[in-house]
């Protein structure tokens, strides 16, 4: 993981962003990136003085865009815009979410486009090395014109009012945290106080660090399905190579292939395999594991396609052109990332919705292949792992809902003036929620198919799925009568979400390859 992310040299990679979210990686503006801000700032300051209104520099905003502004009151317009726009409530957005978005508006105020000082530049730096943490609300976003409340809420720290949270994760006032860091708090000038919230860079962080997530979740998918299948004596033979060509889907493709790798050299798919083996038709919960992971696979890919390209824009509104032209534009409107966020909320529940299914065959002892009623240790004393399954039941269904699309939905405002918005940030919001809910469905159906596969002893699992089943064997026990069951969820999503259980798999087969 990067541990130092350069700000306006070249533009700025998912990586860099999780970096810096999660990590606390130092960030840095390029001197070529603050040598372009001042160019354009000079374009800015020289249109300030034109009798002549420019929307954003000496006018009014959204409904108010024609009104001018006298020049000795456009100080108070800038910090006015912030403070009034500066509306979220709820619960407080978490840390990650907020530096992730810091850093993206960040970006683009380094490209030279949003017509902002270099210190503008430097302070959003400043507070990010510094790890003060601005309180940002989870409601206040419609996602068009920018995701205006949750960058109001930023902007308002770095002009030291409002409430943050320094490095520590003390909650403080602004004041008081950028006094403690050295930082001068700025009072902002014509255009800055627009430019610091006309973005998409909320609803593109969250997006950010989801593809981060499920595009390792999806890993972990393919290893829960291959500890399924091989516990529940399913067949292997349906994911062969040129058995997956026949329909070249990419994302199908490359599932299908771990699972060939997950499974190979395993005697307990050995011990059924060959003329007399009955396993040739098995529940498609079973047997398209790699049409539904590679379809999610596919819906991620596409959303890693619109993410990069955001990654390239400079979203404003006006923004400065690169031949000196101050224009007003539609860039802000979240469209092509709410769409993205809807449809990875799609992808995530009908992944998980799957994985439930399969752990449900392994309790159920008229589909499990010999396996105990709920992997019980004395039946009819011990419930075993059923309420575990409901559990998963209960989060695939809140997964259903989640997987309604945010995006169909639109309530004007401003009025009339933004009369069709996005809801890009109520999709990422739910995508969050969505995305630890499938980490805890496949640690349910981890969970559960290491237990069967212990029951299948003396056969041995792949050396693969084995390597999974040893790892969580070291947070959670094997077979025996019943237990608090909570804490060993807990565990075992712990492990799903920090990338381990995917990580053991592909490692032994790495090792096995060398």
């Amino acid at each position: 993981m990067n541990s130092r992310v350069t700000v306006g040299s070249t533009p700025l990679a998912p990586r860099d962003v999780v970096a810096v979210a999660r990590h606390d990686a130092r960030v840095e503006v390029a001197a070529e990136a603050l040598r372009r801000v001042a160019d354009t700032r000079s374009l800015i300051e020289a249109l300030a003085d034109d009798p002549q209104p420019h929307y954003g520099i000496s006018t009014g905003f959204g409904a108010l865009a024609t009104t001018f502004i006298a020049e000795n009151r456009r100080a108070q317009l800038q910090a006015s815009l912030i403070r009034s726009h500066a509306a979220g409530t709820g619960a407080e957005v978490e840390r990650e979410v907020v530096r992730a978005l810091m850093l993206l508006r960040l970006q683009t105020l380094a490209t030279g486009r949003t017509g902002v000082r270099p210190a503008v530049v430097e302070t959003y730096a400043a507070l990010l090395n510094a790890g003060i943490t601005p309180v940002v609300r989870e409601y206040g976003s419609l996602g068009c014109s920018g995701d205006l409340a949750p960058l109001s809420h930023v902007a308002l720290a770095v002009m030291g009012e409002g409430e943050v949270r320094d490095g520590e994760g003390r909650a403080t006032t602004a004041a008081e945290a950028l006094a403690a860091a050295g930082i001068a708090p700025l009072a902002l000038r014509e255009k800055e106080g627009l430019a610091l919230i006309n973005g998409t860079d909320g609803m593109l962080g969250m997006l950010l660090l989801a593809l981060h997530d499920i595009d390792m979740l999806l890993t972990t998918a393919d290893v829960s399905a291959a500890i399924s299948i091989e516990s529940q004596l399913g067949t292997d033979a349906v994911f062969a190579a040129d058995l997956m060509a026949l329909r070249p889907q990419l994302g199908q493709a490359a599932s299908a292939a771990n699972l060939r790798a997950f499974l190979a050299g395993s005697p307990i798919v050995a011990s059924h395999r060959g003329p007399q083996c009955t396993r040739v038709q098995d529940a498609y919960s079973l047997r398209c594991a790699p049409q539904v992971h590679g379809a999610a696979r596919d819906t991620v890919a596409h959303a890693a396609a619109v993410a990069d390209r955001e990654l390239l824009s400079a979203v404003d509104n006006p923004v400065v052109t690169v031949d000196g032209r101050v224009e007003s534009n539609g860039n802000f409107h979240g469209a092509p990332v709410a769409h993205v966020l809807d449809f990875l909320a799609i992808a995530v529940a009908d992944v998980a919705s799957m994985s439930e299914r399969r752990t449900d065959r392994a309790l159920d002892v008229a589909r499990s292949n010999g396996l105990p009623p709920f992997l019980a240790d004395e039946v009819g004393v011990d419930s075993g792992l059923m309420i575990a399954q409901y559990a998963a039941a209960g989060i695939v269904s809140e997964l259903k809902r989640l997987a309604v699309p945010a995006s169909v939905d639109s309530i004007p405002s401003s009025a009339m003036q933004e009369d069709h918005v996005s809801m890009g940030w109520a999709g990422a919001r739910k995508l969050r929620r969505a995305v630890d809910g499938l980490a805890r469905v496949l640690a349910i159906e981890v969970m559960t198919g290491c237990r069967a596969l212990d029951l299948r002893a003396p056969l041995a699992p792949a050396a693969a799925t084995g390597a999974v089943r040893d790892l969580v064997r070291t947070r959670v026990a094997g077979p025996g009568p019943d237990r608090f069951v909570s804490p060993e969820i807990e565990a075992v999503t712990d492990l799903v979400l920090s990338g381990a259980v995917a990580g053991a798999a592909l490692a032994r087969i790495e090792s096995d390859r060398a």
